[in-house]
């Protein structure tokens, strides 16, 4: 047993003592730690995604101001009225939680904007006092709505402010910036997603409530991290997103290059999660120093705010770079795992939830805050429509009211007189007291009239949507997607099944010059096959993905990618990694993104390979402005060059390597126009030239497909028509395949034929292809999706697709 004074008591009072017991006080003790720690800090509400320090510190900023068009301030001043007003805690868990918020590298979608040195992944940000901070954008869309009784809100620690409970956030903060916490007997490390996706995934659920977990990730396939990397395996983020734990592999993005004349080098643009250049150098160090790593001559790290991450690590020479980085990989953060553990608060109770959970809480929350801002609006509206409507009464009858008021003894009687007068309310003969006088203008009748109307439409709509669930799925949705429109972007990080084939310990010139195929897939992935066998067309399909482009070369050969800029670059095939033999065709989940390759800027994508073989008879581009050319094969020996000469605002949508010169070339437009013509109609030029003009467009029409097919074998047209406005990855839209036979050819530079009859509230060809029958597709993701059959009559209209398109291979 424990004495201890019950209270303080007077000095002239007898000490008083309490029994206690030991076992029960610190049991009780411990209880109400752990749930202040679990509650109040260390980990996030569902709804908001957010940790109460995090929610404070938007808060705090909205109510200073802070907008993202308003200057930056210091951040001890906002660290200061965040401790002062709401988090009684130390200054320093506020400003690293601030911290946080504004790194690019932690957060997918930073919540706050700041000035200064904020830290890096291998160094801390400067002192709160040499740093400023303000709204970023997406902040304004957590609080958007405070005003609007849209939350809850409770006191503050000493009772004398307000602050909300959780924001109204707009979009799903949770999945989007992910979390990590640690509290009492529990944890949370959730990694950040594509806003895109999840707001395609929560957008999915609203409309169907009992969709799967396939379902929904065919919208969210895995998570989206800051820096980029690739994930490999995609196993664990299943469970993840089943059971709310799991766990994946993420590794670095590579590519080897040569780094001087002599020697080959891996450069190293992207890392995993967290993992600064600064440990991997020094864990590459450590390694060699104690012989277990070989074959690193040298590394330098070159990042910087320009070119962005680059780590070179410079191979001696006999070393294959490839099996040297398989060691790195195993012995260095280049490959690391993160561990998912989906713990957040629901109800004030920590939950462990898969991505449906997850995704479930926050649509369930979003109706309740789009619920509460409507009875909100509706009430304020009402309550002006009641106005208007006693001021509409004062100026018909002002002269009237004007006598009532100057014959009243006081304000009290006058206002009961209008009421009886005129059968007023008390609030309108109040405001009419309160009238100024230059109100009573006709022109002020005429906007009072005009008022009155639209707040009425208003009234309507706001009550249509309390009456109608549907009205209100519909306008969570635009505004989930409006959210998404503004503020989404690309994925980041690759998603792989598998790591490929692990390279082998030999020296690239011991390796066999064997013919071989290199592949290109829709969703970007390289490889070579091991062998040259044929291609199956038949039988032995993939599940995951589809070959947009096959070349035949050996494995010390080189191939080249042509962009969409009109851009052709060179690329050895001793580089791509090797698939295993197959039966029929191969997959390319084991393949390695273009990216680790070849550089691309953002608004430059791969089209096709072809082989830079001198015996073929060129290479045949086409441009969304309608422009054909045909290249000669006069290769030059860079690494890359312009096959094109673009105008302003044209960009190539086709490229294709002829095989005979024979073949037909093929324009489709969004207008859903076919035109097909001989090859031998264009004259080869140069490099430097233009092209001439391949098919004829009307306003507002630009190509979607350019390619060629060979008449000797049977071929389909595949249209997919949808809308112009649709986000894009939103509307799978209607689909149809078409033998190539039903499509006359007309002469080059003509208009073509239809192809497509577009549906009520259809205007465009969002995707269209054209080859060789047996091609299948793929959804963005790499899904693969089953095309139907070339059935469809030439001008007739789609059938609904079952998913969105994103590639169409004729393997």
């Amino acid at each position: 047993m424990a004495r201890r004074p019950a209270a303080t008591p007077p000095a002239d009072a007898p000490e008083r003592i309490v029994d206690i017991d030991v076992a029960d006080e610190m049991r009780n003790a411990f209880l109400e730690y752990s749930y202040s720690v679990i509650h109040a800090r260390a980990l996030p509400d569902a709804r908001d995604g957010l940790k109460p320090v995090h929610r404070r510190i938007l808060f705090s900023m909205s109510e200073m101001g802070l907008r993202p068009e308003r200057g930056h301030v210091k951040s001890s001043r906002v660290v200061g009225e965040v401790m002062g007003k709401y988090h009684p805690h130390g200054d320093t868990a506020i400003y690293d939680a601030l911290v946080r918020l504004a790194q690019p590298f932690s957060m997918r979608l930073p919540l706050v904007d700041g000035h200064g040195n904020f830290g890096s992944l291998d160094d801390g940000p400067a002192a709160s006092r040499y740093t400023e901070a303000r709204m970023a954008a997406a902040a304004l869309l957590m609080v958007t709505g405070l005003g609007e009784d849209t939350v809850p809100f409770v006191p503050n620690y000493d009772d004398q402010l307000l602050q909300p409970e959780v924001l109204p956030a707009a979009y799903p903060n949770l999945l989007v910036n992910g979390t990590t916490g640690i509290a009492v007997g529990m944890a949370t490390n959730m990694p950040p997603h594509n806003l895109v996706e999840v707001v395609g995934a929560a957008r999915h659920l609203l409309t169907h409530p009992d969709a799967s977990l396939d379902d929904l990730m065919k919208f969210v396939p895995g998570p989206d991290l800051p820096g980029g990397g690739r994930i490999i395996g995609l196993d664990g983020i299943r469970d993840a997103y089943l059971t709310g734990r799991g766990s994946f592999r993420t590794r670095a993005t590579t590519r080897i290059d040569k780094v001087s004349p002599r020697r080959q080098g891996i450069i190293v643009t992207e890392l995993p999660y967290l993992v600064g250049p600064e440990k991997v150098i020094e864990k590459i160090k450590d390694a060699v120093q104690s012989k277990k790593l070989q074959g690193i001559a040298d590394v330098k790290d070159l990042t910087d705010r320009v070119s962005g991450m680059q780590l070179v690590i410079e191979i001696k020479n006999g070393f294959n770079p490839d099996a040297v980085l398989e060691q790195l990989y195993k012995l260095t953060p280049m490959e690391d795992s993160f561990s998912i553990n989906n713990v957040a608060l629901v109800d004030g109770q920590p939950r462990t939830m898969g991505l449906k959970e997850l995704l479930t809480v926050y649509v369930d929350f979003r109706r309740d805050v789009v619920r509460r801002r409507s009875e909100y609006r509706l009430a304020k509206r009402r309550e002006r429509l009641h106005l208007v409507e006693g001021l509409l009464i004062a100026i018909l009858d002002i002269d009237e009211v004007i006598q009532v008021i100057r014959s009243s003894d006081d304000a009290t009687i006058a206002r009961e007189r209008l009421q009886a007068v005129f059968d007023l309310s008390e609030v309108q003969a109040s405001f009419i007291l309160d009238l100024q006088l230059r109100r009573l203008t006709k022109f002020s009748r005429l906007e009072l009239e005009k008022e009155q109307g639209e707040l009425l439409e208003q009234i309507a709509e706001l009550e249509e949507i309390l009456g109608d669930p549907k009205v209100m799925t519909r306008l969570i949705s635009s505004e989930l997607a409006a959210v998404a429109k503004e503020h989404g972007d690309p994925r980041r990080t690759v998603l792989l099944e598998s790591a490929g084939a692990p390279a082998t310990a030999t020296s690239p010139l011991e390796v066999a010059d064997d013919p071989c195929w290199v592949l290109l897939s829709s969703t970007g992935l390289l490889a070579r096959t091991s062998g040259d066998e044929p291609l199956s067309r038949e039988g032995g399909r993939s599940k995951h993905d589809a070959i947009v482009a096959a070349v035949r070369t050996s494995a010390r050969g080189e191939v080249a990618v042509v962009t969409s800029t009109g851009r052709v670059v060179r690329l050895g095939a001793l580089e791509l990694p090797t698939l295993p033999p197959s039966n029929g065709a191969p997959n390319l989940s084991g393949g390695a993104p273009l990216a680790a390759y070849v550089d691309l800027p953002g608004d430059e994508a791969p089209l096709t390979l072809m082989s830079l073989s001198p015996d073929s008879p060129g290479l045949a581009l086409g441009t969304a402005h309608g422009v054909v050319k045909r290249v000669g094969t006069d290769y030059p020996r860079g690494s890359s060059w312009e096959a094109i000469s673009l105008k302003d605002g044209d960009r190539v949508v086709g490229a294709v390597e002829l095989t005979t010169g024979e073949e037909e070339l093929v324009f489709v437009t969004s207008q859903a126009s076919l035109l097909h013509f001989p090859a031998s109609d264009v004259r080869p030029q140069g490099r430097g030239g233009g092209g001439v003009a391949g098919v004829r467009l009307t306003d507002g029409a630009q190509v979607v497909f350019f390619g060629a097919v060979d008449l000797n074998y049977d071929n389909i047209v595949v249209t997919v028509s949808g809308s112009s406005a649709a986000l894009p990855g939103t509307d799978p839209g209607s689909w149809k395949v078409t033998p190539f036979d039903e499509y006359p050819g007309k002469g080059r530079a003509t208009g073509g034929v239809r192809a497509h009859r577009f549906l009520k509230g259809e205007d465009a060809l969002t995707t269209a292809w054209v080859g060789r029958s047996g091609a299948r597709a793929a959804q963005p993701n790499g899904v693969a999706i089953t095309l139907p059959e070339a059935e469809g009559r030439r001008d007739g209209s789609g059938t609904p697709a079952t998913a969105v398109i994103g590639g169409i291979g004729s393997l």
